[in-house]
This record gives structure tokens, sequence and C-alpha cells, in this order.
């Protein structure tokens, strides 16, 4: 298998401090062809260094220091999005629902049926490429935009709200022939033919580079 396909290929990480558990998930995944890895502890996990593969985390809610629900909090903290399924032989309703408002895929009680696992991973699995889909995305679009001069960002800033290149020139000191310079050069930069796709590129740039810019 070669490098490319290699990191394309889906990898789920468990953690469990039953090892019987933890081994029987091992084990089914890779029964249907899914890379699994089995940890004990949340902190054996967050200590291991892992390949940015697309995939899924299994996590035990309750287990001694470090929670699964804690590890769940730690990641969104970090800006980590990637897909939980939670599983627990102690879970109640509000705890489930917590998971759930804080993003977990689902909430499954032991003994769970072996496809219930399944099918939260594939849908995990399937979320995490789409979310990784997004991202390049994104890096794409905020490498195009350091590319803008100052005076260019001030342009696209004002075409997105909908100004008129006589009202931009205005605002900013600069004739109209100028601001269609600018507007020209944003459109090359930023890689977009139509004014909609340039909405929809800065839309699409972080939150903390759009209000750096307003």
């Amino acid at each position: 298998m070669n490098q490319t396909a290699q990191s394309d290929r889906p990898l789920v990480l468990i953690v469990d401090d039953d090892a019987e558990v933890r081994n029987s998930i091992e084990e089914l995944m890779q029964s249907v062809g899914i890379d699994a890895v089995g940890f004990a502890s949340t902190h054996e996990l967050m200590a291991a260094p892992l390949s940015e593969r697309p995939g899924c985390l299994i996590l035990d809610v309750r287990m001694p220091g470090y929670s699964g629900l804690d590890l769940q909090n730690q990641l969104a903290a970090s800006g980590n999005a990637k897909p939980i399924i939670f599983v627990t032989g102690h879970g109640d309703i509000p705890m489930s629902v917590q998971a759930m408002k804080a993003g977990a895929i689902d909430f499954l009680t032991k003994p769970f049926r072996d496809q219930a696992l399944l099918d939260a991973v594939s849908a995990g699995i399937e979320l995490d490429r789409a979310q990784r889909v997004e991202a390049e995305r994104v890096r794409r679009q905020a490498e195009r935009y350091a590319t803008l001069t100052t005076r260019e960002r001030e342009v696209l800033r004002e075409v997105t709200r909908g100004r008129l290149n006589k009202q931009i020139g205005y605002d900013l000191g600069i004739s109209e022939v100028t601001v269609k310079l600018h507007r020209s050069s944003v459109m090359r930069k930023m890689q977009v033919t139509s004014l909609g796709e340039l909405i929809g590129a800065w839309n699409l740039l972080p939150c903390t580079l759009r209000q750096m810019a307003a």
C-alpha cells in the first residue's frame, strides 16, 4: 500500500480501562477491515504519537483519573473536532445528554450490539472525512487571503458588505478606478471569478481573520 493510500486509511482509537472490552472492540474493527489501536487511559492516548489519519474515537465514559468526558472537553477546547463515540456500563441520561450536546456521535450502553457500534463508527469516519475536507478548504482560503495587501483586504471587506466601487473609493479615499484595480487583484489572488464566489471565499475564512479585517 502506498503512503497516500495508507494515510487515508481510517484509524479508530479506543480508550477503555477494561482490557477485555478494549480488545473486543479492536477485534471487531479489524474484522471489518478497520485499523484500530487501544489505550488503557486517556493519558496513555494523549502521550502517544498518532498519525493524522481519518477516523474517530471510542471512549469509555468512566475511567480512573481523566474521564472520557474530560477528554472530549479538552479536545473541543483545543479545536480538535475528531468524532467521538461513548461506550459505558454506567451511563445515565444527564451524562448522555451532556456528551451529545458536546458533539458526540453516539452514546452506547454496555453491552451494546456490534452492529450499533459499527454503524456509529462508520458515521464517525464519514464525518471526520467531511470535516477534514472542509478544514483543507479553509486552510487554502486563509493562505490566499494572506497574499492580499492591506488595501486589498480593505476592499475585499467592503465588497462583501455589498458596497459599490464608488462608495468604497469614497470611504477609503481612493479613486473608483483604483478600487476596480484592487478588486481585480483580489479576485485573482483569491482564485474566484464572480462576486458570489468571492463572498463564499470570504465567509469560509476563519472568524478571527474576518474580525481582524473589520
